[in-house]
């Protein structure tokens, strides 16, 4: 089988579109197409067709998914200095590397929230970086995003090292948690053995409660602490927003310092994520809940993606798998490009990897307002040259740091996820490809020509076509069929597969 996903039509051999095969289609009765479609599935009859074959010719439409509100989810922060083993802790009570975990101090920068279960109790946990007092630079904006995470949970786990014991940090974090009404759960992290557990018993010096030993490196004591915490936390969350059912998921990517954090903080309209002219700064995913433009949109700030040569070691090269993983889960894709400088190979890089990935695309050239004439006039000629394979792709020109234009986002984003969940009836798409190939018929190639015995579109999301075939399509007359695919139909903002299935008449 095969599939195209470049519908760049540079040096096709076949003609542009011409506006009248669209209006044919926009006039075609619906009986007779059907009928035109009845009549050609029944000539499939006479070729060899497997099972896959047979269930995707009787495959149905998916219907579009509502948003929906569920209860607010009870939030769970973890805080503590740097180094104590809280993202560690964080994997282990989600059973799963979820968090980005490194021996040197301050990996975890921005507060992160992962949903947990445990005995059929759901909750929100709120992973924070190392707050330390008297912090400057980008780790006064780490210790301010732990406070936050504070103020915004239900029961808050203050995780100590105790092999350490406690230090003034430790004590400064006290005084700060003193001044919250919520629950707090001590907890003597890296308790590997009983002898640490007697170590764990200075913790009561803190005067917060009984400290829990446990180990977040083996689990040890992690199941007690965590029938703890449910019978701590309420059934529903006094401070959390409702959770909501089905918004879309839109993954916010770029290569590092482009302005993703900047992006996801004015689109949420508060500090978010935190942002410093560090590259880098982002290493999880940041998950929020956000309404632009009248909807409720989870943007996801994924770490910056950086060349290969610097993904061999340490916290990035996590981060990067994780950045991967948040495209997954999403449905469009904005890439975020930097217009004061030049498009790079990671920009070009970052765009095939959501290509591959088969998400709707939007691309946002940030940083519009620090953009001169002259950059001006090369940056169109980057474009022409380095992105006409994705000229499909909506283009919104934005300013993150001001939230100029940010409104513009939002028709870009509901015009590619509309592409990306569009479904072309079969009878439509046979009549397209019947118009097509009287028009244009696949060339002669080694005394053969391959016919279109019939085509269907196998599903959406993105859209992907499926063409029965008596031999092999050439790959610019598989351009070709794209490129008119996006002339009939749309398709701004999404790839499009078109794959094709080479079939044999039955032996008689």
């Amino acid at each position: 089988m095969a599939q195209l996903d470049n519908d760049n039509p540079a040096n096709d051999e076949f003609p542009e579109y011409d506006a009248a095969l669209g209006e044919r289609l926009a006039g075609l009765d619906d009986t007779e197409a059907e009928q035109r479609t009845t009549a050609l599935r029944a000539g499939l009859e006479d070729y060899e067709l497997d099972d896959e074959d047979l269930a995707l010719l009787e495959a149905g439409q998916i219907g579009e998914d509502g948003t929906y509100f569920l209860p607010a989810l009870p939030v769970l922060a973890i805080v503590g200095r740097p180094n104590v083993g809280k993202s560690q802790l964080v994997n282990r009570i989600l059973g799963r590397r979820e968090a980005v975990v490194q021996d040197t101090p301050g990996v975890t920068r921005d507060r992160v929230s992962y949903k947990a279960e445990w005995n059929d109790k759901r909750f929100t946990l709120v992973d924070t970086g190392g707050w330390e007092p008297d912090a400057k630079g980008i780790n006064a904006s780490v210790a301010a995003q732990a406070e936050v995470a504070i103020d915004l949970a239900d029961a808050v786990l203050f995780v100590v090292d105790v092999t350490v014991g406690i230090t003034a940090t430790d004590e400064h974090v006290v005084k700060m948690l003193r001044g919250t009404d919520r629950p707090v759960i001590v907890v003597a992290n890296k308790s590997d053995d009983d002898r640490r557990d007697l170590d764990a018993y200075e913790l009561w010096n803190l005067g917060l409660g009984e400290p829990h030993p446990v180990s977040a490196l083996h689990g040890r004591g992690v199941a007690d602490l965590l029938d703890l915490i449910v019978k701590t936390l309420p059934d529903t969350s006094a401070v959390a927003k409702q959770e909501v059912g089905g918004p879309r998921r839109v993954a916010i990517l770029g290569r590092p310092n482009v302005g993703k954090s900047s992006l996801l903080n004015k689109a949420a309209g508060e500090e978010r994520v935190v942002v410093n002219e560090l590259s880098g700064t982002t290493r999880d995913p940041v998950d929020e809940q956000v309404e632009l433009g009248g909807r409720v949109w989870r943007f996801v700030d994924t770490a910056g993606i950086r060349k290969r040569v610097h993904l061999q070691q340490g916290a990035d090269f996590y981060a990067s798998l994780r950045t991967t993983a948040a495209l997954e889960k999403a449905e469009v894709a904005v890439v975020v490009l930097d217009v004061t400088e030049p498009i790079s190979v990671q920009d070009l890089r970052i765009i095939d990897l959501v290509l591959e990935s088969g998400r709707a695309l939007v691309l946002a050239y940030n940083k519009w307002d620090l953009l001169d004439d002259d950059r001006r006039r090369y940056l169109e000629r980057e474009i022409e040259q380095d992105l006409a394979h994705v000229a499909w792709a909506p283009r919104v020109n934005i300013s993150a740091r001001t939230g100029r234009h940010l409104e513009k986002l939002v028709p870009a984003l509901e015009t590619a996820l509309d592409s990306w969940d569009t479904r072309i009836p079969t009878g439509k798409v046979n009549a397209f490809i019947a118009e097509l190939v009287q028009e244009h018929p696949h060339p002669v190639r080694g005394g053969k020509q391959p016919r279109i015995l019939f085509g269907t579109q196998a599903s959406s999301q993105p859209p992907t076509f499926v063409l029965f075939t008596t031999g092999f399509l050439d790959p610019q007359y598989r351009r070709f069929i794209t490129r008119r695919l996006r002339e009939v139909w749309g398709f701004a903002g999404t790839p499009i597969n078109v794959n094709m299935r080479v079939r044999e008449r039955r032996k008689r």
